[in-house]
């Protein structure tokens, strides 16, 4: 038995406009493999590498990005 699951109505309106953008047919979409998250996401490979030597950083996390407040 496969597994047929449908798409929400939502989710075919995302996939046609997908389709149109990069100008392929949705069939050709469906049969293209997923991208790996990182691609996706290529930010992600930086998570968790940025270092500002301040052990209270996390709870002061807007301030360490975007600088203090005036």
């Amino acid at each position: 038995m496969r597994n047929r699951s449908k798409l929400t109505p939502v989710e075919m309106r995302a996939a046609r406009a997908e389709a149109k953008r990069l100008g392929i047919s949705l069939a050709e979409l469906v049969r293209r493999p997923l991208p790996p998250a990182e691609a996706a996401r290529p930010w992600m490979r930086f998570a968790g590498m940025v270092e500002s030597g301040d052990a209270g950083a996390s709870e002061r996390i807007d301030d360490v990005i975007h600088g203090q407040r005036d």
